[in-house]
């Protein structure tokens, strides 16, 4: 379990006090301009490419040291930062009462501002500058997606509002909450995780088991996996020393997915080292699986090899393992679904496939 902060205070009042005192610095920052006589102005790291690294110590991306200035005495970017502002003192509010709002109610509420969004890309981008410049995520601000959360099915008790076990709260286990880093981890029973990219393959592993059987928390990541599904397992992962597994189709999409977990994304460079697991291991479906399983495949599509042939260059695939397999499915030509399993019946996967990729992880360790 995590350990206690020294403070006495919980975890979320720590981040509400640290929170709210950034987003009060904020202002801050401009009154002293001010009252100094300056141009108020303000400092903002750089999110474009060319500020985005990979980092191979931390083996995922980061943003480099480069900066930008949001000044009014810029009249491009009077707007700007004003809109910042804007966001700056309704997130306050919000992490002040202990509310939330979803990006996309923040998009309409700008609209009585004197100063509104044109779209929601133009909302989103400040309250990703509003997260790059705090050091803080979207989710510390009380901002949310509008998507739901992951299931996790298995034995961990957790504190989210009420106690609750995630193999007792109906077949389709525990959604992650978007405020996930509120929600306390009690106890648990298991010692891995395995994610698996489809509702249809998690709720196969609900039906035959698999969380008693390989002792696992089972986590559907419902496609690309959301900032708290990713979090979830960064935190499952590094709290709870729980090794985590990801098994998704065998295609450049599914293989993609997978990394965003592992290695984070170059969009969210500025907080992948919260939502990235750099342990976390790929355990399928390989080209090598395709072969070795005979599964039922399709042809790949020009964009699918398009798209392998962009996996190759990217920093974050440049393991052994990785270009194996990435230069396998070019040669082979064909992807599978993870649900090609089901060639051999419904069991197949938890009785055959599972087992021997679990036995080849313990292997190798």
């Amino acid at each position: 379990m995590a350990d206690k902060p020294k403070s006495g205070k919980t975890h979320k009042e720590e981040m509400k006090e640290y929170t709210y005192n950034k987003l009060k610095g904020l202002g801050q920052e401009i009154i002293e301009d001010i009252e100094q006589n300056k141009v108020p102005s303000l400092k903002i790291p750089s999110r474009g490419t060319g500020n985005i690294v990979y980092d191979d110590a931390k083996r995922y991306y980061v943003l480099g040291d480069r900066y930008g200035r949001r000044s009014l005495g810029n009249v491009k970017q009077i707007r700007k930062l004003g809109q910042m502002v804007y966001v700056g003192n309704f997130c306050k509010d919000l992490v002040a009462r202990e509310k939330t709002a979803t990006i996309r109610e923040m998009y309409y509420v700008s609209e009585g501002w004197g100063i509104s969004f044109k779209t929601q890309q133009e909302s989103n981008i400040v309250g990703e500058d509003l997260e790059v410049k705090l050091g803080v995520t979207r989710e510390d601000l009380g901002l949310m997606p509008e998507e739901d959360g992951a299931s996790v099915y298995g034995d961990i008790t957790l504190l989210d509002e009420v106690e609750l076990n995630a193999a007792n709260v109906g077949k389709s286990g525990y959604t992650i909450s978007p405020t996930i880093d509120q929600v306390e981890f009690l106890d648990h029973n298991v010692d891995k995780v395995l994610a698996v990219e489809t509702m249809g393959m998690f709720h196969r592993l609900v039906q035959e088991n698999a969380h008693k059987r390989f002792n696992t928390l089972i986590v559907g990541l419902k496609g690309q996996a959301a900032r708290a599904t990713r979090r979830f397992l960064k935190r499952v992962n590094t709290e709870l020393d729980l090794p985590v597994y990801i098994c998704n189709d065998g295609d450049p999409w599914g293989f993609h997915i997978a990394q965003v977990i592992i290695s984070g994304s170059a969009k969210l460079a500025h907080v992948n080292d919260k939502l990235a697991t750099p342990d976390a291991k790929f355990i399928g479906v390989t080209a090598s699986d395709i072969i070795n399983y005979d599964l039922p495949t399709d042809k790949l599509k020009d964009v699918d090899v398009m798209r392998l042939k962009e996996l190759s260059k990217d920093p974050r695939y440049k393991t052994d393992f990785w270009q194996t397999e990435i230069k396998k499915m070019l040669k082979i030509g064909k992807k599978a679904e993870q649900q090609s399993f089901s060639k051999y019946g419904l069991e197949y996967v938890v009785d055959e496939y599972f087992p021997a990729k679990f036995e080849e992880m313990e292997n190798q360790a």
